[in-house]
């Protein structure tokens, strides 16, 4: 009894060479003889052996991937249905949303296909080969025409500029190579200007002079400079960076800017490599938006020398926008954060004022206008803005949609709404109050806000003032005031030299106040301070809010005398 698999084999042999006889095509009987790793190069062997069954025909071979014929919507592709199809099915999955749960789709490995665009015919021949080692392999075309090899060269200039172009996608650097993402494009049609919730002088200020940029080409050659600009958005998170590059990237997309999103530099061809890879897509691609998210996380100590080579353009970036993101401005290198014609405008997201909070509020009682459960009157809307003194943009978002869940999930004789917000604000105040002592450029400072009470004045209070103030006379807002600015960016040597003394022991700070041992803390702050030998004759001044006042005022403080170490 013959073995199954002599009568798969005998099964296989039958049909492909009845195929063969009814074609007259013995392509596959080559192909089957000599691929199976027997030549180093079993594409150059197919083209011989395609250059011998069509000797009066333009024959050409391909194996860029930028040139696929099968995804190429303007070429009518039809199987020779005589010759053999060889696909390999695999399995793709899809969202629990979609009505089917995956799909099999096929993927040719060996066919011929009867190719028909414009008023040319051709015929084609896809095999896969193998490259190399790790299972690699390349995709190779072989084109035949009963014509001028002009004919085969126009069609895959057509198709590599089909391939090139964006159909509903962004182009997105991983790290190693350039994709399209239309993951990425479907998400940021979702964002729009009107959701952004920022001023609109700021907003206005800031599209303008990315527009402005494209219209003024003109004016940058007229005044003989490079056409090039660099933006910096810079601030704590949460507050609304995110969904302004959303909302670029749709605009820019439908003015036609090509914007361009990376995501990393790091990868298997090394980040120098990697980022001649980004300007070069950027140059060819300009006049284009170039985004890089995370700008500090991107450039370090080893790729800082030539990135600076890149930006500043040695190959010329004309009509190159490139705008950069980042939560630490304080930890960018200088040569990048200060110095112009790298990034030449910045513009700062911080946490709302009052007034942002209230447009904030307003954006969700007009979302909210039709429920007839939930209740948003003006005056709710003052006291959350009021509540809310120091919150980010993330935080007031957390603040309505888990109340807004909460509410919905209550039943029988509900509280009212206010209620249940203002309790969800007490809860996210806790939480934010664990984290007031941040790393360097994360300071938590509160927002302007309403006018401060009447008769509620500041006082400046000195670091040597405070060396020598017992800690009975000093408010825990007085020392936090202090803290907080000795976290932020600072302005000399001297304070640098104290800042990164607190900034060491910030998180047995953070311990001693969240465990209300706020007079240890203060102590051992004094400690630090009286490290310094001396001060100027005045020392540095902070204004901080008096005792029981809401507003804050940002730092006022003037540098310490040069050698004062």
């Amino acid at each position: 009894m013959a073995s199954s698999s002599s009568f798969d084999d005998a099964f296989v042999k039958v049909w492909f060479d009845e195929g063969a006889k009814e074609s007259g095509d013995n392509f596959y009987d080559e192909w089957h003889k000599l691929a199976s790793a027997q030549h180093q190069e079993p594409s150059h062997y197919a083209l011989h052996t395609l250059k011998k069954l069509y000797p009066n025909s333009t024959v050409t071979m391909s194996a860029d991937s930028r040139v696929n014929l099968l995804n190429y919507p303007k070429a009518v592709k039809v199987p020779v249905k005589a010759a053999p199809l060889i696909t390999n099915m695999f399995f793709v999955a899809l969202s629990r949303s979609s009505p089917v749960p995956g799909l099999v789709v096929d993927s040719v490995e060996l066919g011929t296909f009867h190719v028909s665009w414009g008023t040319h015919d051709f015929l084609l021949y896809l095999v896969k080969v193998p490259q190399g080692a790790f299972g690699s392999y390349s995709i190779y075309q072989y084109l035949i025409h009963d014509g001028p090899e002009i004919n085969i060269r126009n069609l895959l200039v057509e198709v590599g500029v089909w391939s090139n172009a964006l159909h509903g996608e962004i182009w997105v650097f991983t790290g190693s190579y350039w994709e399209k993402s239309a993951a990425l494009w479907t998400e940021a049609q979702k964002a729009n200007w009107a959701d952004v919730i920022l001023k609109d002088k700021f907003k206005t200020a800031f599209r303008k002079d990315i527009y402005g940029f494209f219209e003024s080409e003109q004016l940058y050659k007229d005044l003989a400079i490079p056409w090039k600009r660099g933006i910096i958005m810079h601030g704590p998170p949460g507050n609304g960076k995110t969904i302004s590059i959303k909302a670029l990237i749709k605009e820019c997309d439908a003015r036609g800017l090509n914007p361009l999103y990376v995501k990393t530099f790091t990868g298997w061809l090394g980040e120098e490599t990697a980022m001649s890879m980004v300007f070069e897509k950027a140059r060819q691609n300009a006049p284009c938006v170039l985004i890089l998210e995370d700008l500090d996380s991107l450039i370090n100590n080893g790729n800082r020398s030539f990135f600076l080579n890149q930006i500043d353009g040695l190959e010329g970036n004309d009509g190159l926008l490139v705008i950069g993101t980042t939560n630490h401005l304080d930890q960018l290198d200088p040569g990048l954060s200060s110095r112009p014609s790298r990034f030449d405008r910045k513009f700062l997201f911080d946490d709302p004022d009052y007034d942002e909070r209230i447009l904030y509020g307003r954006f969700w009682q007009n979302k909210l206008s039709t429920n007839e459960e939930v209740d948003l009157p003006d005056k709710l809307l003052d006291d959350i803005a009021t509540l809310t003194d120091g919150f980010s943009f993330a935080y007031l978002k957390e603040a309505f949609v888990s109340s807004l869940v909460l509410y919905a999930g209550l039943e029988g004789n509900k509280p009212s709404f206010e209620s249940v917000i203002k309790e969800q604000i007490e809860t996210l105040r806790k939480e934010l109050n664990k984290f007031a002592l941040r790393a360097p450029g994360q300071r938590v400072k509160q927002s302007t806000s309403k006018p401060p009470t009447p008769g509620a004045t500041s006082s400046p209070v000195s670091l040597r003032d405070f060396i020598h103030r017992p800690v009975g006379g000093m408010s825990q807002a007085d020392v936090k005031g202090l803290m907080d600015d000795l976290s932020a960016t600072s302005r000399s040597p001297a304070e640098d030299y104290l800042r990164r003394s607190f900034v060491a022991h910030a998180p047995a700070r953070a311990r001693d106040l969240e465990a209300q041992k706020w007079e240890v803390a203060c102590e051992k702050f004094k400690r630090d301070v009286e490290a310094l030998s001396s001060f100027g004759p005045d020392g540095p001044h902070y204004v901080v809010a008096p005792v029981g006042s809401s507003n804050a005022e940002e730092t006022k403080g003037n540098a310490m005398m040069p050698g004062a170490l």
